[in-house]
Formats: C-alpha cells, sequence, structure tokens
C-alpha cells in the first residue's frame, strides 16, 4: 500500500529568505525532486566543525558549529537545514549576524551584517543546544520516518541521518551534492569513549571530562556523518596496504564481535580486486551500537551495525558487511548528485553484496538476481523505476534491485573486462565529487565503444520491468 504524502510546512521560511537573498530569488531548496525544501545551492559548504558536550542523564547538549563555505552567487542572506532546542549565537566572518531559527520548516535563516560575494570563502558560527529529544518525523513523508536518527543508549547515543535527517544533528546544508570535510569536538565523562568517523586526531582529559577530537580527512556527504558516544571496545587490524582497520564494538558484545569484525581485511581485498581500485578513504571498520535498531548505515570509514549481528559467530550473513562497504565508494567517495541518482549507491552495494554471499558459500550469484528481478517486477508498478523513486522508503530500499540487475545485464553484454573498467573509470573520475545517472551513461559509452543508453535508461527510469538479461 502507497503511503500518503504530506506537503512541507515551509512557506514562511522561503518567503523570509526571498526578501533577503540578492539576486534572483532562488530562496531555499537545492532543486531535489523529492525534498524540494532541502539544502541550498547557493553556497558550498567545505568543512564542518561540530562541538558537543555530553552530560548523562539529560539529552540537550550544548553545541556549536563552524561552517567553511563559499558563495556560488553574492548574498544578503541565506539558510541552513536545522532543527535544534534554541540557537544563541550566530556570526558569519567573525561578525555578528541576525537569524532565525524555524523548526517547523526545519531552517535557521542568517542575514549577515555585510553580505557575501560570488566566488568567496565564508565562515558561519552557530552556538546551539542540540536535543536529543527533538525527533520530528521528516517532513515530506512523516508517515514513513520509522527510524529513531538519535539512536539511543543508556549509556549515550548514536546517529542515523538517512535520507534527510542529519540536519537534526548540527545546523548544515543537507543534501547529498555538496560534500564536506567533517570533525567532531566531543567531551564526555571519562568513563565513556566518544567514536566518529574519520581519524581519532587528539585526546585530552581534564577534571574528570574527555576530549575526543576526529576529522574526515576527505570530504563527505553528511547523511553518512557518524558520531556515538558509550562502551566501546576498540578492534585493531590491518588492510590492505597497511590500511588502518578500526572498529569499535559495545563493550559486553565485542569478544563475540570478533570472528565477524576479523573478517574485513580479507573483504577490503575483494572489493579491491572487483573495482581495481583502493579503498578511498583513509581508515575503515565497523561500528557496533547497543539497542535494537535494525538498521544498518554505510556511516563514512565506520560503517554502523548493530553489536548484536556483529556477535553473530557464523559467516553466513556478512554479505551486509560488504554491502556497506561498497558503499563506502559508491555513495560516499562518489556521493549520487540528487536521491534520484540512489541507484548508484544501491545497485552497487547489493550487486557486489550479492556476488560476495555467492562466493563465500551462500546462495548462487543467478538466484540473487532472480530475486531481485521478482522484487523489481512487484515493486516499480507502484513505486516507480530505481531513478524516480516515488517516496523515502524507496529510495533507501527500492533503487537496489533494478539498479543491481541493471548492472548484470551490464557485465553480460560488454563482458567481464570491459565492465570491470566502467566500474574503475566511473569510480576514479568522481571520486570526492557527486556524480548522476548521465555521467554513468557517459562513462559506460566511452569506456565500451558502444551505446548503451537506451539499455541503461529502460532498467533506470522506465515504468515497466525490462525482461531479465539473459
Amino acid at each position: 500500500m502507497k503511503l500518503r504524502r504530506l506537503p512541507l510546512a515551509a512557506t514562511a521560511v522561503a518567503m523570509m529568505i526571498s526578501t533577503v537573498v540578492a539576486g534572483p530569488a532562488t530562496a531555499q531548496g537545492s532543486g531535489e525532486r523529492l525534498y524540494p525544501d532541502l539544502g541550498s545551492s547557493e553556497y558550498d559548504a567545505q568543512s564542518y566543525t561540530v562541538a558537543y558536550d555530553y552530560q548523562p542523564g539529560t539529552t540537550q547538549m550544548a553545541s556549536s558549529v563552524d561552517i567553511v563555505a563559499q558563495a556560488e552567487q553574492s548574498l544578503s542572506g541565506f539558510s541552513l537545514d536545522a532543527v535544534a532546542k534554541q540557537v544563541s549565537a550566530v556570526t558569519v566572518n567573525g561578525l555578528p549576524a541576525e537569524y532565525k531559527l524555524d523548526n517547523t520548516a526545519e531552517k535557521l535563516v542568517i542575514i549577515p551584517k555585510l553580505p557575501l560575494l560570488e566566488g568567496l570563502p565564508f565562515r558561519v558560527h552557530v552556538a546551539f543546544t542540540a536535543d536529543r529529544s527533538l525527533q520530528p518525523k521528516a517532513p515530506q513523508f512523516p508517515e514513513q520516518d520509522h527510524f529513531q536518527h538519535w539512536i539511543p543508549a543508556d549509556d549515550g547515543f548514536a546517529l542515523l541521518g538517512q535520507p534527510d535527517r542529519s540536519h537534526l544533528f548540527f545546523p548544515m546544508n543537507d543534501i547529498p551534492s555538496d560534500k564536506a570535510v567533517v570533525t567532531f569536538r566531543v567531551t564526555v565523562p571519562s568513563d565513556l569513549q566518544a567514536v566518529a568517523g574519520g581519524t581519532l586526531r587528539s585526546k585530552k582529559t581534564v577534571g574528570g571530562r574527555t576530549t575526543y577530537v576526529y576529522t574526515t580527512r576527505d570530504p563527505i556527504p553528511t547523511d553518512v556523518a557518524q558520531l556515538a558516544v558509550g562502551h566501546f571496545t576498540e578492534i585493531k587490524a590491518r588492510g590492505p596496504h597497511g590500511l588502518p582497520v578500526r572498529s569499535y564494538v559495545d563493550t559486553p558484545k565485542a569478544a563475540a564481535a570478533k570472528t565477524r569484525v576479523g573478517l574485513i581485511p580479507e573483504q577490503l581485498r575483494w572489493v579491491e580486486e572487483q573495482l581495481g581500485s583502493r579503498y578511498p578513504f583513509e581508515t575503515y571498520g565497523v561500528l557496533g551500537i547497543r539497542g535494537e535498531t535494525n538498521v544498518a548505515l554505510e556511516s563514512a570509514t565506520l560503517s554502523m551495525f548493530t553489536a548484536d549481528y556483529l556477535a553473530d559467530p557464523s559467516t553466513q550473513g556478512t554479505a551486509v558487511m560488504v554491502h556497506e562497504l561498497v558503499h563506502q565508494y559508491f555513495g560516499d567517495a562518489v556521493s549520487v548528485r540528487t536521491w534520484d541518482d540512489m541507484w548508484l549507491s544501491e545497485g552497487h552495494a547489493s550487486y557486489y553484496g550479492g556476488l560476495y554471499a555467492s562466493v563465500s558459500g551462500g546462495p548462487s550469484f543467478e538466484d540473487f538476481i532472480q530475486r531481485a528481478y521478482e522484487f523489481d517486477l512487484g515493486n516499480r508498478p507502484q513505486y516507480g523505476p530505481p531513478g524516480r523513486p516515488a517516496d523515502t522508503l524507496d529510495v533507501l530500499g527500492g533503487t537496489n534491485a533494478g539498479g543491481a540487475v541493471m548492472l548484470y545485464g551490464l557485465k553480460k553484454q560488454v563482458g567481464a573486462k570491459t565492465f570491470r573498467q566502467i566500474e574503475h573509470t566511473f569510480f576514479e573520475r568522481y571520486r570526492n565529487k557527486s556524480a548522476t545517472t548521465q555521467d554513468y551513461i557517459d562513462v559506460a559509452n566511452q569506456v565500451s565503444g558502444k551505446d548503451l543508453t537506451t539499455y541503461i535508461t529502460s532498467w533506470i527510469y522506465g515504468k515497466t520491468t525490462p525482461d531479465l538479461p539473459s
């Protein structure tokens, strides 16, 4: 049954921004079809530095974010996606700015003292109170937002921002095409640990409280930023080329998780062989969190699972680990330009996850493809093709199958060697950038020397499922 859509409650903020933005009233929204009021194309975020002061016994945290961005046009005002308990101060380039927080529209509108000039960088500081109890449903599809995005635990929390909820954590430009370097500076009681994506840059304890600083080396999409606070045990290993593999598992489950976590170095080698490209980030590992959430997330450099899943001693069912690992390439290092391009992320992760399962004792790859084909047959008439998902749940679940079967058929058409070269070329060309479906088509045509446009578009945009490739 297709779920009912509700209109966005953003009219007031749109009117407000249109009065302060210089030039045409491009106001709010970055052009996303599914989430038209999300993000902004008026500036390009370069980095976020987020500070949290975590105190047990309360959901509120004294917080701040420092943003470095570049104006894509001259601006006398701009907006950030944001939900917060309150905002206490905003500066732009060191000068106090006017601001208005609207949690209904999920926007923080900022009017700097001096206009921002096209092509020049600017700096924003926002002091705010983050409240982990503020978990409003996604405005566009509220009845489909079944997740807790501030994932709670009795000794901390973790983050789950996909697809459009990361701005609950801190003010940002919350669109997958605008990637940025992310730093978390988190202060916790000294008996707890803070864990985040990227590399631990410093750790300092003063007066019974410890401050952890993690920074990603590379720009990442906002939806895969990760931070967790709790009692974690670190499990270290080395991957290919000496890659640091650092996993963190909820301490009571850590010993049992060592078997599955120990598979990661070989999984890294297998994925690198398939794609012909080295793992794209400076570190990798998994995060095993406490709680009953039944989801996995491709958090950049630190894929998130439940600790119970990682503690399963069997090697069956480990394809999901490879699924999230492949997302580090497709989805994280190469982000999608819009959520309509999500098949580039989910289709690739599903394809290689199914292939890995077939070579590690699971069902045959042909059986996997047959099941994916049957899923697409049933899903597409109601929820649309992979390149035009109908709603939030289809973005996260309906883009997998059709994308995977398309890749299977593409390999059949061009041969294994050319297919591998298409995948390698596409990844290397758009690494640390965002990409569209057309970008993938262009690479496939160029590398193969064939016009594959009709084949690919029939799978990604066709109203009916094409015949199963033979």
